[in-house]
């Protein structure tokens, strides 16, 4: 099959390039620049426009555009975590409607979901609250004009991903190997996680998969509340974990983000993909960091 791919130089996009390929694929990318290779199409998502020919031939889409969230949420901040998704999601649907693609594959978060607490939650379950859950409303919703042509939407709603060189990982790995990590608030709050071998398998899953459609959670199937999560980071790097940083210094430290990036509860399950038959390399969380690490 040929599969388009935005967003294919990230941690993830760069992995499933590599993993369509070994499965024998053929991948055509998208870049916001001037192509210097083959397989390299142009596209500009603020104005719309995708070079003639990008979209022939091929059998899938996958959307995997979006800047990072982390960092204190400034209005320009928010504007580009906003603007990096929607518009560029919006642009692909709209083309994959014209096209007759028969598959769209548009990355999501499990942020849809808002705080859940202790309770445990899945794809049935509806939206949260937040500027992440209504920003990964409108980011699912500017896909529709996809799915109302016909085609097979799946919405890849991500939980945190396991990566030693990036995301929330990179970042407390010197910190706890300097003794100066610990829980977070009470530490009571779950994390949804997945490793980046079962992130980028799962994503090659749902393309040659055409009977799964519509959100799926991309995440380990058993979450781990923050306590768990840094005392098992802890074992791995061989430093005890001692410290508990109260909320009040979370928030003066993210701000606005703190609630809904560090102190967030997200008890949420993978429930389509395991019903579908996809097997996870890492479903132990422990085991998981101990590899990654």
């Amino acid at each position: 099959m040929l599969i388009l791919i935005a967003g294919s130089t990230g941690l993830i996009g760069s992995a499933v390039v590599s993993e369509l390929r070994g499965a024998g694929h053929e991948v055509r990318r998208l870049v916001r620049r001037e192509p210097v290779a083959d397989d390299e199409r142009e596209w500009d998502p603020p104005s719309g426009k995708i070079a003639d020919g990008a979209f022939e031939g091929v059998g899938a889409v996958v959307n995997l555009c979006g800047a990072s969230v982390q960092g204190r949420w400034t209005p320009a901040h928010k504007r580009r975590i906003r603007d990096s998704r929607i518009a560029p999601a919006g642009v692909l649907a709209a083309a994959v409607a014209e096209h007759g693609v028969p598959t769209l594959l548009n990355a999501s978060s499990l942020s849809f979901y808002g705080d859940t607490g202790a309770d445990v939650v899945d794809e049935d379950s509806g939206e949260g609250k937040g500027f992440l859950a209504e920003m990964v409303i409108d980011w699912e919703a500017a896909t529709a004009v996809a799915r109302d042509s016909g085609a097979r939407v799946v919405l890849l709603r991500t939980g945190l991903v396991l990566s030693p060189d990036a995301g929330l990982l990179s970042q407390l790995k010197p910190v706890i190997r300097l003794g100066l990590g610990g829980r977070l608030g009470d530490g009571e709050q779950y994390v949804a996680w997945i490793s980046v071998p079962d992130e980028v398998a799962a994503i090659r899953f749902l393309v040659e998969n055409p009977e799964v459609s519509g959100p799926v959670n991309l995440c380990a199937p058993e979450p781990v509340t923050n306590d768990e999560f840094i005392r098992a980071l802890g074992r791995a790097l061989r430093r005890p974990v001692l410290l508990s940083v109260p909320k009040s210094v979370v928030r003066l430290a993210l701000g606005e983000a703190a609630d809904e990036l560090a102190l967030i509860s997200l008890r949420v399950v993978p429930t389509v993909l395991r019903e579908a038959g996809f097997e996870f390399r890492h479903a132990d969380f422990a085991t998981a960091v101990a590899e990654v690490l």
